[in-house]
């Protein structure tokens, strides 16, 4: 996620045919909260390029996690991963999910633990108490989840205050949007740019110059209506989604319920999700669905960054739907936050408890925040914590770790790039390039973009989980919440976490794969 801004609309139309389709869309693996994933290479075409994965169970995207409001998750991830061009070791972070009180099972390598060694496993437990939502997981590994290691969480509400807008909400109404490449992570991680060669929906796709390989096809009912969960799990661009001939409304952002806002395209930045309720009002037919990546030079030509939405009784052939310009595309600022809405602390620019101001460069592909690039360090931050240190002077990396006192209001202003968040959604009060604050009712996210050179974007949160919390996006930032609370607040730790950083550390560059990564010093 290297792009500040996303294009904010359509190009092109697809040239196709009436011609017989082969697209069909298999039903979704389902896990429940409590299971066990293993993490293993597979060569797979979903584009129709063949090459090695790393994959979840052996598939991508990766097997739906579903729970219910309140359960408890225990997820072991057993690494069998042996390919030697890619990485082989790994940990999983859970998109979204809080991990207050469990801070280090939020999956982040040199952050929150030590990555899980080749031939071992990690049993991920935490509880989502107070979250519903659309989340999602993938590997905090240097960049392997480029890889394949990526896959959709949704926690439903039984109590969902707006259930009544829709009939249908199940595995089938996941959508997956993603990035993919025919380079293996270990060299795209030193590849400055948009190096992705195609974009898939729900696991398909077609690359320029590729073979027309198989569509995702989701399949609705004449009248009925649908809640479409949309999570963006790509590794670098976001996407302009739109389905022809349809308007869908948003309930959704990032885990958390908005007042109803009616688009008919909806920009969606790396790292996030929304609902959105479709009504399958249309006449019976086959309807292009569009997600076209915002960088290279994207189109619909031949099927690419598509797939098909086929009414039941359809004709099984390709859409020839045509894509018009958008006329209510999807603007931030007009999304609100439905529940409890206001950020918090006293309204006013500047007006928290702890006001930050990150400045972001690039130069020469490295990232800088205030002048400091962003080291990971060869202990993870939590174990640091837990440890003794507490003091930004103590804590590595160096200049990369800002400690936050517990109980206050913090507003970041954060310029030039996207940026995703980690423990805590917050208040989004000033959107990227938009002149206007909003303390009353701003959308409340966990994802956000910075927009462009020149613009910024402001969010509030109160820090009320203590540990330490990973905000990045090409550059990095430690926030560590309350250091003297951490040890405390997440005891506690389970015994096999202590055991990952000297299993990892006695890892011979064989053992790692794909090169030493950068995260491994000796």
């Amino acid at each position: 996620m290297f792009t500040p801004i996303l294009i904010a609309s359509l190009v092109s139309l697809i040239n196709a045919a009436s011609i017989v389709s082969r697209s069909q869309s298999p039903p979704p693996t389902v896990l429940g909260p409590q299971t066990t994933i293993t993490v293993g290479n597979r060569v797979i075409a979903p584009d129709g390029f063949d090459r090695s994965a790393t994959l979840v169970n052996g598939i991508f995207p990766g097997p739906l996690i579903t729970a219910q409001k309140g359960d408890t998750f225990a997820i072991e991830v057993v690494n069998e991963l042996e390919d030697e061009t890619m990485f082989k070791s790994t940990s999983i972070h859970w998109h979204g999910i809080y991990q207050n009180g469990t801070n280090y099972a939020d999956g982040v390598s040199f952050v929150t633990q030590c990555p899980i060694a080749q031939n071992h496993s990690f049993l991920y437990t935490f509880s989502a108490t107070s979250q519903t939502g659309t989340y999602w997981y993938h590997s905090h590994y240097s960049v392997q989840y480029c890889d394949g290691l990526r896959g959709a969480l949704v926690i439903y509400d039984p109590d969902d205050p707006l259930a009544y807008m829709y009939d249908v909400d199940d595995a089938s109404t996941v959508i997956t949007l993603s990035d993919w490449y025919h380079v293996v992570a270990p060299v795209l991680r030193n590849i400055i740019g948009p190096g992705f060669d195609s974009s898939l929906i729900n696991g398909l796709g077609r690359y320029a110059g590729g073979p027309a390989s198989e569509l995702a096809v989701i399949s609705v009912e004449q009248g009925k209506r649908y809640r479409m969960r949309l999570v963006a799990m790509s590794c670098d661009p976001g996407f302009t989604f739109s389905i022809d001939g349809h308007n869908f409304t948003i309930i959704e952002a990032d885990g958390l319920l908005t007042e109803p806002l009616v688009v008919d395209s909806l920009e969606i930045l790396a790292g996030q999700r929304y609902s959105v309720v479709l009504i399958a009002d249309k006449p019976v037919d086959n309807y292009w669905v569009r997600s076209l990546p915002n960088l290279g030079n994207p189109s619909f030509v031949g099927g690419m960054n598509s797939a098909i939405l086929r009414y039941q009784g359809a004709p099984l052939v390709d859409p020839t739907t045509v894509n018009t310009s958008s006329q209510t595309p999807f603007v931030e600022n007009n999304l609100h936050a439905l529940i409890d809405p206001g950020a918090p602390g006293i309204p006013g620019y500047g007006n928290a408890d702890i006001n930050l101001n990150f400045q972001v460069n690039n130069a020469s592909g490295f990232f800088y925040i205030n002048g400091v690039t962003y080291k990971p360090p060869t202990v993870p931050v939590l174990l640091q914590i837990l440890s003794g240190a507490q003091d930004p002077s103590q804590l590595l990396p160096n200049g990369s770790v800002i400690v936050l006192e517990a109980n206050k209001v913090v507003e970041l202003t954060l310029s030039i790039v996207t940026g995703p968040g980690g423990p805590h959604a917050f208040d989004v009060v000033q959107s990227a390039g938009s002149s206007t604050f909003n303390y009353a009712n701003p959308v409340r996210r966990d994802v956000v973009s910075a927009g462009n050179a020149g613009q910024q974007m402001v969010i509030r949160w109160t820090t009320d989980n203590s540990g330490p919390w990973f905000l990045h996006c090409g550059f990095a930032v430690v926030m560590a919440e309350s250091p003297s609370d951490t040890a405390a607040h997440v005891n506690p730790v389970p015994q096999d976490w202590d055991e990952l950083c000297p299993i990892f550390y006695s890892l011979t560059p064989t053992q790692l794969g794909g090169g030493v990564p950068p995260y491994r010093s000796h």
